[in-house]
């Protein structure tokens, strides 16, 4: 099983690409890409959590609902890795990685994944958000 310290090296590397790691607390980092999304990466054993806040869920019901069908669409249809969410009063992109087998190719497609729907997905969610 990976330890904190294999974790903490495949986020060194992803620093190498052009991100910024900074950690929060023990086994837990904030992962900032070059394109500005914020991936909160954390363990909790037997698992290792990826999670990206993507935006506050609007007030107005009809919207709201809307844009759980659309969450939902691409749950189904485009994403590889990963699920979106509600955490609270937000929409989140979450991804768990079994740490028993994890390697840096599954944890880099895992974040390169969610970087990628984060990015592909915001144009079409931004009528959802709050002015």
């Amino acid at each position: 099983m990976l330890t904190r310290d294999d974790v903490q090296s495949f986020l060194d590397r992803m620093e190498v690409r052009g991100g910024t790691v900074e950690e929060l607390g023990e086994g837990l980092w904030k992962v900032r890409t070059s394109e500005e999304a914020e991936v909160v990466v954390s363990i909790a054993p037997p698992v290792l959590i990826l999670r990206v806040r993507v935006m506050e869920l609007p007030a107005d019901g009809p919207r709201r609902a809307e844009l759980f069908r659309q969450l939902l669409e691409y749950n189904a249809a485009d994403l590889v890795h990963g699920s979106y969410g509600v955490e609270g009063n937000h929409v989140v992109l979450t991804d768990t990685l079994e740490l028993e087998n994890l390697d840096f190719s599954e944890f880099e497609a895992s974040f390169d994944s969610l970087t990628l729907a984060l990015a592909t997905h915001l144009g079409a969610l931004a009528p959802y958000r709050e002015r």
